[in-house]
């Protein structure tokens, strides 16, 4: 309970300390009132350490001594400045971040501006509990970085809230400031270990191509693909060496290597996820096949076609299925 308790304290102390509604308009800037300061576990040993010094010389009356414990006074209020300084009227911009599959490492990459005269030394950026990163920015320059959040279900990821905290020059002084960029990342549903064979329907390897040849006009063979169908292994080929690879027969025209991936072409039984995770290893084994293909889903049907471009809006609607604009 008081765990619980001390989180919900957190919690409401990290909304009133953005001083605005999350996600941030970029730029992120962090001025005076963004920026907090408290002493570190060194810091407030050193304060007691001040303390038991000048009890010690007014005991004995050491006119050094109150001169020593005033000149370390003066040096830690000064390290309270440019800890400060060191972190405050930093400017952050949202980066890039790459696609990836629900169970990887998110990378949001942001952009740390310093437009001051002076370095920004020893910042530290994190995200919860994470190992935070460390960054360096010299005078009037821009420095960039990237912060790993684990993915956990498909559909958009907005970056959690930030927390860039610095204890330079004597680490007896931390000064921290919370943002929350306006960054998102789409996930993917996590490829299915073990999928059922590709979809191949009756006509989903005849056709007339596109230059009017038949889908039995032979073009030349290749490495055999898990995703390709039985009917295209070559296996006289494979019969007249020993102990060789498997090697998949090439058809010219685009109608010889194309398949639909069907959100109908699996059991009732399976869940919407599964049948997501599913339709995702279809769409890799297909691609790294080189077949030109397909997406019927419910709502959305992608027509055939193969390549970078073909797999990536295969993907995405796959990760934004139910989950509104695709």
């Amino acid at each position: 309970m008081l765990a619980a308790l001390r989180h919900r304290l957190h919690e409401v102390f990290v909304r009133w300390a953005l001083r605005v509604r999350p996600p941030e308009a970029a730029p992120i800037v962090l001025t005076q009132r963004r920026v907090y300061v408290l002493p570190t576990r060194a810091g407030m040993a050193y304060g007691a350490a001040l303390v038991v010094m000048l009890l010690g010389a007014m005991n004995y009356n050491l006119s050094l001594g109150h001169a020593l414990v005033f000149l370390l006074a003066g040096l830690g209020v000064v390290a309270i400045l440019h800890t400060f300084r060191n972190l405050v009227h930093l400017s952050i911009r949202p980066g890039r971040c790459e696609p990836v599959f629900a169970g990887g490492m998110v990378q949001f990459g942001l952009l740390l501006e310093n437009r001051r005269p002076d370095a920004r030394t020893s910042l530290r950026l994190f995200i919860d509990d994470a190992d935070p990163v460390e960054v360096d920015i010299a005078p009037h320059a821009s420095a960039a970085t990237t912060l790993a959040v684990r993915a956990t279900k498909r559909g958009w990821m907005p970056m959690p809230r930030l927390t860039i905290e610095t204890s330079w020059p004597l680490g007896l002084i931390r000064a921290w400031s919370y943002a929350v960029p306006d960054l998102s990342c789409l996930v993917y549903p996590t490829p299915a270990e073990k999928a059922p064979p590709l979809p191949w329907s009756s006509d989903s390897a005849r056709g007339s191509t596109r230059d009017g040849r038949g889908a039995d006009d032979f073009s030349g063979l290749r490495k055999h693909q898990v995703a390709d169908a039985p009917r295209h292994v070559a296996w006289k080929a494979v019969a007249r060496q020993q102990d060789g690879p498997l090697l998949t027969k090439l058809f010219s025209g685009a109608a010889a290597q194309q398949l639909w991936l069907d959100w109908t072409a699996l059991p009732d039984t399976v869940g919407t996820e599964e049948r997501l995770s599913i339709l995702a290893r279809w769409i890799l084994d297909a691609d790294a096949a080189g077949l030109a293909w397909g997406l019927r889903l419910p709502t959305l049907r992608l027509a055939p076609d193969n390549g970078p471009a073909q797999r990536s809006a295969g993907l995405r609607a796959l990760a934004l299925h139910n989950h509104g604009a695709q």
